[in-house]
């Protein structure tokens, strides 16, 4: 029985990459009281014996080839379960897609941060492994919100890494709210993660981030941590903020932050999102271009068949450039600059 050695060694990653589509569950109590769930592969959930009043979900490997993240939430695993650190709330955590993580894939076969919201059982269904994947960790999520009482506070950050480099080498995703205002919190504990850029998103999406956001009220973010490199290749000590803060959140009453400078931030408003909806689709740019990348009006931008498309204003810049997606997904997002204002509280 695995549970033995992960008690011994805390190592749930290797467990989890060992079993890549489905663990037994199984439960254990730390001699600090708290207990522990491992209630699939990847998903460990954590409650301590006396718990404050948040509800955090940290999830990583939602696409296996982005290392950095899968490391960090590694190492906390491991700290709780070997008894370094204290938990001070409740926690679940997610390592989305131990199969691709083995093959250093972003996916097996289809992109799990577009099947949430529902996304997995429309079109041809539960068809791969992927969707029902989405699925459960659907379920997994919603069990872990509703497992408490209403109205405590809901958090869940979801870890990624970009595929390319990126002028802003980690940024935010803040997923659309529904004309909810946007919360100036959430931008200071980014900024003690080091992450000082965000995107503000205007409309739904299928992301992991979005469906905690949607459904629970969850602050959510999709948090790009640098760039895609292999397990061991990343140089942790550029996460060294992300790592300390997320540390603190899981293990502290609250969090204390300075006062709110808005000139710490550079937002960005989504201006449109470029879909692939041909089989013949190529970028204008090279592949070394960076996220953030800003372009002049009218300069050309992909080609999509035989429609060309270009710039619509000068200092439109791309992000999540990827001629590679299926067609009918995003191929490219575009942004432009923004500032903070009265729709943020």
């Amino acid at each position: 029985m695995y549970l033995e050695r992960l008690k011994t060694t805390g190592d749930f990653l290797s467990i989890s990459r060992e079993h890549e589509w489905s663990l037994p569950s199984g439960e254990f109590t730390l001699n600090n009281g708290t207990q522990v769930q491992v209630l699939d592969t990847g998903v460990i959930q954590f409650t301590p014996a006396q718990y404050g009043n948040k509800d955090i979900v940290l999830s990583s490997g939602i696409h296996g080839n982005e290392t950095a993240p899968i490391e960090i939430c590694h190492e906390l695993i491991q700290a709780v379960i070997l008894e370094k650190l204290n938990l001070a709330h409740r926690v679940l955590f997610i390592f989305g897609n131990p199969a691709s993580m083995n093959l250093a894939e972003r996916f097996v076969e289809e992109n799990l941060n577009r099947l949430f919201s529902g996304a997995h059982s429309k079109g041809e269904g539960l068809c791969n492994k992927e969707r029902v994947r989405a699925k459960q960790l659907e379920s997994y999520v919603s069990d872990f919100f509703n497992q408490v009482e209403a109205g405590r506070y809901r958090c869940h950050y979801d870890l990624h890494t970009a595929i390319r480099g990126s002028k802003n080498e980690k940024f935010a995703v803040y997923p659309f709210l529904h004309g909810k205002p946007w919360k100036k919190s959430q931008l200071q504990f980014l900024l003690a993660c080091g992450v000082n850029t965000v995107l503000m998103m205007q409309s739904p999406a299928t992301t992991f981030s979005y469906f905690s956001s949607s459904q629970f009220a969850a602050d959510a973010f999709t948090v790009e941590l640098g760039q895609v490199k292999a397990f061991g290749c990343n140089d942790m000590s550029r996460f060294a903020e992300a790592k300390q803060t997320l540390s603190a959140l899981i293990s502290q009453g609250e969090l204390v932050y300075g006062d709110f400078n808005a000139v710490d931030y550079e937002l960005f408003n989504v201006h449109r999102t470029i879909n692939r909806t041909q089989q013949q689709f190529t970028l204008a740019f090279a592949d070394d271009v960076e996220n953030f990348t800003a372009f002049k009006q009218g300069e050309l931008l992909a080609i999509d068949g035989e429609q060309q498309i270009v710039a619509e204003v000068d200092g439109e810049a791309v992000i999540f450039p990827n001629a590679k997606v299926a067609i009918g997904q995003r191929a490219i997002l575009t942004v432009l600059p923004m500032q903070v204002d009265e729709r943020f509280q």
